[in-house]
C-alpha cells in the first residue's frame, strides 16, 4: 500500500482461525463455558530483561507481570495453576482473539467463475470481496471512495456495503447503468434517492449531442431509459439495441420485449420490421424509440401490430409502441407488464448504510 502523505489510513484485518489453532482452545470455563488455552508468564530474559522476581502460588519465578498486574489476574480468574508446584499460567481465551492476521499474499480469495452468482460478464470484473478487503483496509465507515474507472460497480457496490460514500466514473452509458441496476437489484428501489447519475443527457439537446458523438452509445442510454438491457456490440443486432425480459409464471418462466432505437429519420418501415422481428423472434412485444416526433402513419403501422394479453391477470397490451426521447426525458414510460426484470443480473438485497455522492461519466 502507499499513500499520498504520512496520513494515510490502514487496518489490519484478521480472518477466521483455522483448525489446528481453534484444537489449541481444549479448555472450557466451567462458569462461563468459555473455550481457552493456557500461556506462559514467565518473564523472557529474566533479570537481564529486567522481569520482576516474585513467589506466585508457592513458586518464584522471573515473571513478564509487576506484582500488581499479577494479582489483578489472579482475583480476576486467569491464572491457573495444574497441579501444586506447577508453575503457573494465564488463561488465553478463544473469544478475545480477533482472528488470524491476513498477510501480504492473498491466497485465500478466488476469482469469479462462470457460474458465480455475482458474474456479469463484465471483461474486468473483480469479485466483490476483494474490493471489500481492499476498501476495509483502507479507510472508515463514513470515508468517500473513489473509482475512477469503475467498470461494473463492484468497488460501488463493496463501498455501499460496507458504509463508505463513494463516486464511481466510466466513460461509457452502459457502465453508469449497469451499476445503477445492480444497486437497485442489491439494496432495493430506494437506494436510488442517495445518489446522484451525472454526464448523462437530461434535455433534448443532450440527447442529440450524444448521437452526434456516438450513434452507439445513444442507443445504448434509450434503452437504459426504459430498463433494458442494452446490446453488447453495435453489428448484426438485426435493428433490436435491447431487450427487456418479464415473467409469465410463477416458475419463473420469462418472456421478451424487444426495443429498437433510432436516432435519425424514421418511416412507417422502421415499425413494420420490429413487427416482423418480433415475430421471427418469438418475442411479446415491442419499443420503438425514436428522437423525432412519430408520424401518424408510424403509429397506424404501430396500432396494427396486434395486442399481447399477458397471461398471468389477462391484461392486454399494444404489441408495438412507439415512444420519443422527449417523452421519456419527461417521464413517460411504456406500458409494460407487472413482473418486467431489471437488467442484467438478479443480485441478494441488501440494505444500504450511508449517503452516497455522484455517479457520473
Amino acid at each position: 500500500m502507499f499513500g499520498k502523505s504520512g496520513s494515510y489510513k490502514f487496518h489490519q484485518l484478521y480472518e477466521p482461525y483455522g483448525e489446528d489453532y481453534l484444537k489449541r482452545f481444549h479448555h472450557v470455563e466451567p462458569e462461563t463455558r468459555r473455550r481457552y488455552r493456557t500461556i506462559s508468564m514467565i518473564g523472557p530474559g529474566g533479570e537481564a530483561k529486567g522481569n520482576p522476581s516474585y513467589e506466585v502460588m508457592g513458586v518464584t519465578r522471573y515473571w513478564r507481570y509487576s506484582r500488581e498486574r499479577m494479582q489483578e489476574l489472579i482475583d480476576g480468574g486467569q491464572v491457573v495453576q495444574a497441579r501444586p508446584g506447577a508453575v503457573p499460567e494465564r488463561k488465553l481465551y478463544l473469544d478475545e482473539g480477533k482472528g488470524s492476521p491476513i498477510q501480504s499474499l492473498w491466497t485465500d480469495l478466488v476469482s469469479i467463475n462462470p457460474r458465480a452468482t455475482e458474474r456479469l460478464g463484465y471483461p474486468t470484473q473483480k469479485p466483490l470481496v476483494l474490493m471489500e478487503r481492499i476498501i476495509a483496509a483502507g479507510s472508515d465507515p463514513g470515508d468517500i471512495v473513489l473509482d475512477p474507472f469503475c467498470g461494473c460497480g463492484t468497488t460501488v457496490d463493496a463501498a455501499e456495503k460496507l458504509g463508505r460514500r463513494w463516486i464511481g466514473i466510466d466513460v461509457t452509458t452502459i457502465a453508469v447503468d449497469l451499476i445503477d441496476a445492480r444497486l437497485r437489484h442489491t439494496y432495493g428501489e430506494s437506494i436510488r434517492s442517495t445518489y446522484q447519475v451525472l454526464g448523462i443527457p437530461r434535455d433534448l439537446a443532450g440527447a442529440r449531442a450524444l448521437f452526434s458523438r456516438s450513434p452507439f452509445e445513444f442507443e445504448r442510454w434509450c434503452v437504459m431509459l426504459v430498463d433494458g438491457t442494452p446490446n453488447e456490440k453495435q453489428s448484426h443486432d438485426r435493428g433490436i439495441d435491447g431487450v427487456i425480459r418479464f415473467l409469465v409464471d410463477s416458475k419463473g418462466a420469462s418472456d421478451r420485449i424487444l426495443i429498437s432505437v433510432k436516432g435519425g429519420a424514421t418511416n412507417p418501415g422502421h415499425i413494420r420490421d420490429l413487427v416482423g422481428t418480433i415475430s421471427s423472434q418469438k418475442a411479446a412485444l415491442g419499443i420503438f424509440i425514436c428522437m423525432n416526433e412519430s408520424t401518424k402513419a408510424m403509429r397506424e403501422a404501430a396500432n396494427h401490430s396486434g395486442i399481447y394479453t399477458y397471461p398471468i391477470n389477462k391484461r392486454t397490451y399494444p404489441r408495438v409502441q412507439i415512444l420519443t426521447v422527449a417523452e421519456l426525458l419527461a417521464g413517460k414510460h411504456p406500458a409494460l407488464p407487472a413482473n418486467t426484470l431489471l437488467p442484467y443480473f438478479q443480485a441478494q438485497r441488501r440494505h444500504s448504510t450511508g449517503e452516497q455522492l455522484d455517479l457520473g461519466i
